[in-house]
């Protein structure tokens, strides 16, 4: 799988990631309510096949090329990076994946995200025991804490980095202002010893707001960008065109994921994903591939993140790697996915 730099940095990584917010058998990300894992013979064969599952996806993973890994110490309350940290060990080696990791968010209704001195630097210890590691190729703040002040979060993702627990750092869900305000505050600060590498954002044919601020801001700091839900939430799968009830076992099917699905089941959604089904017979590919093609290849973009529910589900993913979209329907898919850019966006935006 090709390779590109992660941002300005000397770090490459695959232009593809695997997410692994699927291998926390929960689901969850933090704070949130464990699936009933059952109980004797029952509960151990929905484990087994549920570290199976995962030990599929990272090999297949490994073995097309990929290095790239993204989790969360939230993801199942540390469940998938604990996982991971033993797939390192009896599957695949350390040395050859990049693992991406993040901290901040904490089981607080009322405070989401915790990202002061004490946690960030608490929580990456414990990530490290997780994975069985003792350090972490990139770093990331999960969210903007508005409670504690950035750069002492900035001052906490220096002292890691100069501790070797962590070779990069990066943020997650930061809105344009506020990484150009973190970009600002690194480049002013005396002995920063890494900058940005990279900022995690949602990016897809469904949603491109990123491209209004946040990706100027990035590519002018020289922050790469990592796509999360590049597939709109896998509904530019094309898995719920059809009417009637959504897919047995898709986000859409589930009480829980439902509402984290709905938002991109609308008519405008619907136009786009039809467009995308469209150049997808044209080229004679499954859509998905069609879809992740047009969010890897956009300016300022390193690698988008797959989560897959299945090592068969993440193969069909990784065979994108061959694809390079025709000009015209790259073209098409931008004019029927093109966000309203209003006051000020739109006359900027043509600066």
């Amino acid at each position: 799988m090709e390779r590109r730099h992660l941002g300005r940095t000397g770090l490459r990584v695959s232009r593809i990631g695997l997410g692994t917010l699927s291998w926390a058998r929960s689901g969850g990300t933090g704070g949130g309510e464990r699936a009933d894992p059952g109980t004797g013979h029952e509960a151990h064969l929905r484990h087994d096949q549920h570290v199976r599952n995962a030990a599929d996806q990272l090999k297949t993973f490994w073995e097309a090329g990929g290095t790239l890994v993204d989790t969360a110490d939230v993801y199942g309350d540390g469940e998938a990076e604990h996982l991971l940290g033993r797939l390192m060990q009896d599957l695949v080696p350390r040395r050859d994946l990049v693992i991406a990791t993040k901290a901040g968010g904490v089981p607080d209704p009322h405070r989401p995200f915790d990202c002061s001195r004490g946690h960030l630097l608490s929580a990456l210890d414990a990530s490290l025991d997780r994975l069985g590691t003792d350090h972490v190729d990139l770093w990331q703040v999960h969210a903007w804490d508005p409670y504690t002040p950035l750069e002492e979060t900035l001052q906490a993702l220096d002292t890691a980095v100069g501790s070797g627990r962590a070779r990069y750092a990066g943020v997650c869900d930061f809105s344009g202002w506020q990484l150009a305000k973190a970009g600002t505050w690194q480049r002013a600060a005396p002995g920063v010893r890494q900058p940005l590498a990279a900022t995690q954002m949602e990016y897809s044919l469904l949603q491109r707001g990123v491209e209004r601020e946040v990706l100027p801001a990035a590519r002018d700091l020289g922050i790469g960008l990592l796509p999360s839900s590049p597939l709109g939430r896998g509904v530019l799968t094309g898995k719920y065109r059809d009417p009637g009830p959504p897919p047995t076992g898709s986000r859409g099917a589930s009480e829980r994921l439902a509402a984290f699905v709905e938002p991109y089941l609308d008519g405008a959604a619907a136009r786009i994903t039809d467009a995308v089904a469209t150049a997808a017979d044209g080229l004679a590919l499954p859509p998905l591939q069609v879809a992740l093609a047009w969010v890897r290849d956009r300016p300022g973009v390193v690698a988008p993140i797959v989560g897959a529910r299945t090592a068969e589900q993440l193969a069909q993913a990784l065979s994108v790697e061959g694809l390079s979209l025709p000009d015209e329907i790259r073209a098409a898919l931008d004019d029927v996915s093109a966000p309203v850019h209003r006051y000020p966006d739109h006359d900027w935006s043509e600066l």
